[in-house]
């Protein structure tokens, strides 16, 4: 069986707004869902088991913002397997129960000193130069995805005029992905710089490719948690990222929401 008759099995089968993907530090939004319905990733086939520190591991069917949502407390990363396929049966799982728009969200470096820990910075486009395409081994044409506005304009438009809403500042900048599970040399960091990379972190962007190989609309937002190597007097870390996103948590909150009212007519 796959996961798709068992969510609608125990949330009724009601059109889906949006999905959204809860990075580090944010998932306490999944508790502000109302009427809502859990379900632990162990119960779905094909979903990941999550071992990474502040990913839950649940789906939550609800509303938020009057509006009909699933969101996906936590993710798997390439570096715990080293497959970037990881969430594929996640992302083919939205798209069977027909969700049209997916909001992801993540912990990332700063590599502009005018983008401090704390800012929340909205995704305009990628780099994914140093890991492992996610359709490598898929058959058919239609793995030659194009990645031209593959972070939809006119969801970027509504995360713009939530955030200007609830009174957020938002940057927009250029999201790179990197393999992990280590962080960045400052060299990397200076190389990411000059490609025109804004921030850096280590999810997003497989899972961008997958939804927009499978018809979603995309938007991403990352919560930056620390400067990048070699742009501050101190390395970056894991607690450093948790601690960051968490104190952030009622911003993204704000801005997702803002998003959420701006986006969607039902």
């Amino acid at each position: 069986m796959t996961a798709a008759p068992i969510i609608r099995a125990a949330a009724g089968d009601a059109p889906i707004a949006c999905a959204i993907v809860l990075g580090t530090g944010l998932g306490p939004l999944a508790d502000a869902v109302e009427d809502a319905r859990v379900i632990p990733y162990g119960d779905l086939p094909g979903f990941p088991q999550v071992g990474v520190s502040g990913h839950a591991g649940r789906l939550v069917v609800g509303r938020l913002e009057g509006r009909r949502v699933a969101v996906l407390q936590g993710r798997a990363h390439t570096y715990e397997s080293g497959d970037s396929r990881v969430m594929k049966p996640v992302i083919d799982t939205l798209a069977a129960l027909g969700i049209p728009r997916l909001l992801l969200t993540n912990a990332a470096g700063s590599l502009k000193p005018d983008m401090p820990p704390g800012s929340i910075m909205a995704i305009e486009d990628h780099i994914a130069l140093f890991g492992p395409n996610p359709l490598i081994g898929l058959k058919g044409d239609d793995r030659f995805v194009p990645m031209n506005g593959a972070y939809d304009p006119a969801l970027r438009r509504a995360i713009a005029g939530g955030a200007a809403r609830r009174r957020v500042a938002l940057f927009e900048g250029v999201y790179a992905w990197v393999t992990g599970p280590s962080f960045e040399t400052p060299a990397e960091i200076r190389a990411l710089r000059t490609l025109g990379a804004d921030a850096v972190g280590m999810s997003t962007v497989p899972e961008v490719i997958l939804a927009r190989h499978a018809g979603l609309a995309v938007a991403g937002l990352s919560m930056i948690t620390n400067l990048a190597a070699g742009l501050a007097p101190h390395a970056p870390s894991h607690a450093e990222t948790k601690a960051v996103a968490t104190a952030g948590a009622a911003a993204m909150e704000a801005v997702i929401r803002g998003f959420l009212t701006e986006c969607i007519d039902e």
